[in-house]
Order: C-alpha cells, then sequence, then structure tokens
C-alpha cells in the first residue's frame, strides 16, 4: 500500500519541469566547481535575480538552506542569554524553541480567534512588547498550524508600535493567499529593523532541495555578515530555484488547484456539527473536531496509508492539520473520513 503523507505541508503536485530539466543537464562542472558570481560583485545568481525580481538591493538577500536555517541562524545572531523573543503559541514547536539554543527565553503570546479565522492581536502584541521589551518579535505569516496572516495595516502599526525589536516574519507559505501579497518592497523602504524569511520549499515544491532566502532591513547588518559564504551556495540548489522562479504559469496553475480543493475542505467540514475548518491562506487547513472522533478518524485513515497531523499540543488539542494535496488525494482523503463520519 502506498502511503499519502498530508502532514508535513509539502506541494504534492511536485516543482515545476524546468526544474526536472535542470536535473537532467547537470554537469560536472556544477559539482567539482564553486561558484564564481562573487567575480561580477554578487553573492550569487539567484540573490542577484531576487533583488531584480523584488526591487531591492542585493546585499539584502541572504540565502539558507532552508527557512528553518535562516530563522536559527537569525536568532542564534541577536539573541543573548537572557534576552526575550515573543513567539505565537499555536504555531509551528521549533519557534519556540529555537531560542533556548542560545540561552534566550520564549515568551509566547496567543492568536485570537474568530468563529472561522484565527488573527493577530496587534495592540496586545505592543502591551507586551511594551512590558516584556524582547529582542525579537516572531511573526507566521501565514502561521502554522492556523493558517492565518498578518495584513499590511497590521504589519506597519506593530513595526512602528516595536521600534526596539527586530521582526521577524516568516512567510514559509508566501503565495498561496487568495490576494496578492507581494507588499514587501515598501517596508524595507521606510523600516530597518524587519526580517522577512521566504522558502522555495512550499509554493515552489523543492522542500528536498532546502533552498530559502530572506530580505533583511538595512539595519540587520548583523546577519548579512553572518550568513555570508564566502564560497557561495548550493549550485544545485540555486539552480533549482531559478528554475522554478522562471515558471509563473506552471505554478499559478497548481495553487488555483489547491485553492480550489482548500474551499472543498472548508465546504466539507461545514456541513458536520461540532467541526470547524478555519480559514487558510496556506497549503493546509487546520480542523478542531468533537471529542470522540479522533480516534475513530486516525485508525481509519492509518489503515488507509494517509498520513495527517494529529495534534497533542495544548494550544491545538482536538485538532488535526491536513496539507491539501492533489485533487486525487483529497477526495480520497474526505471520503474515508465521511466514511468515519457517517459511521458514528
Amino acid at each position: 500500500m502506498e502511503e499519502i503523507f498530508l502532514d508535513k505541508n509539502e506541494n504534492l503536485y511536485g516543482p515545476a519541469p524546468k526544474c526536472l530539466e535542470v536535473l537532467r543537464s547537470i554537469g560536472s562542472a556544477e559539482l567539482s566547481m564553486y561558484s564564481r558570481d562573487y567575480i561580477r560583485g554578487v553573492k550569487s545568481s539567484l540573490t542577484e535575480r531576487l533583488a531584480q525580481d523584488l526591487g531591492i538591493p542585493e546585499k539584502q538577500i541572504l540565502l539558507s538552506d532552508g527557512s528553518e536555517d535562516m530563522l536559527k541562524q537569525a536568532v542564534h545572531c541577536y539573541i543573548r542569554r537572557g534576552e526575550k523573543i515573543l513567539c505565537p503559541a499555536e504555531s509551528w514547536w521549533y519557534y519556540q524553541a529555537v531560542a533556548s539554543e542560545v540561552g534566550g527565553v520564549t515568551v509566547k503570546y496567543h492568536l485570537k480567534e474568530t468563529k472561522d479565522r484565527f488573527y493577530y492581536d496587534i495592540d496586545e502584541l505592543i502591551s507586551l512588547y511594551k512590558q516584556e521589551s524582547p529582542r525579537a518579535i516572531l511573526i507566521g505569516s501565514p502561521n502554522n498550524p492556523t493558517g492565518n496572516s498578518i495584513d499590511d495595516i497590521e504589519l506597519q502599526k506593530l513595526i512602528e508600535g516595536c521600534p526596539e525589536s527586530i521582526i521577524m516574519l516568516d512567510e514559509a507559505y508566501w503565495g498561496f493567499a487568495d490576494e496578492a501579497v507581494e507588499h514587501i518592497t515598501k517596508y524595507f523602504q521606510s523600516y530597518h529593523n524587519i526580517l522577512v524569511i521566504r522558502s522555495f520549499s512550499k509554493y515552489y515544491a523543492l522542500a528536498g532541495a532546502r533552498i530559502a532566502y530572506a530580505i533583511a532591513g538595512k539595519g540587520i547588518t548583523q546577519l548579512a555578515n553572518y550568513a555570508s559564504h564566502y564560497l557561495g551556495y548550493n549550485r544545485l540548489s540555486e539552480a533549482l530555484a531559478l528554475a522554478a522562479l522562471d515558471s509563473p504559469d506552471y505554478y499559478e496553475r497548481i495553487t488555483s488547484k489547491l485553492k480550489q480543493d482548500r474551499k472543498k475542505f472548508y465546504d466539507f467540514f461545514d456541513r458536520f456539527p461540532g467541526f470547524q475548518c478555519y480559514r487558510s491562506d496556506a497549503n493546509f487547513v487546520l480542523v478542531r473536531v468533537p471529542q470522540g472522533f479522533i480516534e475513530s478518524m486516525q485508525k481509519a485513515l492509518q489503515d488507509c496509508g494517509i498520513i495527517i497531523k494529529f495534534f497533542s499540543e495544548v494550544e491545538c488539542n482536538n485538532s488535526i492539520r491536513i496539507t491539501i494535496g492533489t485533487q486525487h488525494q483529497n477526495d480520497k482523503l474526505l471520503n474515508i473520513i465521511q466514511s468515519v463520519l457517517t459511521s458514528i
């Protein structure tokens, strides 16, 4: 039985055909020789391309081994023993662990919940900033597992209300929202204390290539120096990322399918009393499940080789997170869940 993994938020449509062409065309030089991009006065071909696309100076574009690596670098670079970082409680567990690696202190804040969506309470965050004097504030946008984003007005209010903190905006799930989210250029023109982290793992389906980038505000010079590589970066990962950037039509097409199925999940769970499928800007949905359904659902899915995320954490107790897979995978999953719910 072939297993279907819908637990890690990978993009299961896979990368663009141009990425596979890159793999087929790799020669000896890409493996045996370092990049020579530095001769042209840039860190890499990828940072050069991203700078052009985003309208941001190339020196402010940083590359890393996935967004997890960039987050770790940023925290290790700026958080000293006893210093604080504010992190959402309903979030990826690593947010709450990374500061402890350097003796930092994590102060958790809670997201607020409406009927069908979570949101950031910016006034409460600013109040907590004044109380705790954190070195950094971490925002997931979209946040994992709740799927909510911070909008432009909220982000600007947060930056201006917390001038002595570094605002670390993790946008690993950038690209899946219903509305355009290319908002960042204006912030780097006006504010120096912001760091935006983006991954090629999710939207571009290159999780195995481990490539991500960050855009650092002009005041984030210490990290820019810390993250620079004299001998360049992974040439294969860079080539894959460039091919992905050259394939906008492919990614728009599969993202359109993903959005259709995301709505299908909303409509499906809205039919069952007691279930709450939260609206998401990412390629996953968080579903609150009534007491008594979890065990039966987990067993039925395991018996059919489908793996989703069942939460044990108190903040997301009695909840599941489902990665939105291909349309075939999603239909199979929902059919199994429906058989469970109609049989209890």
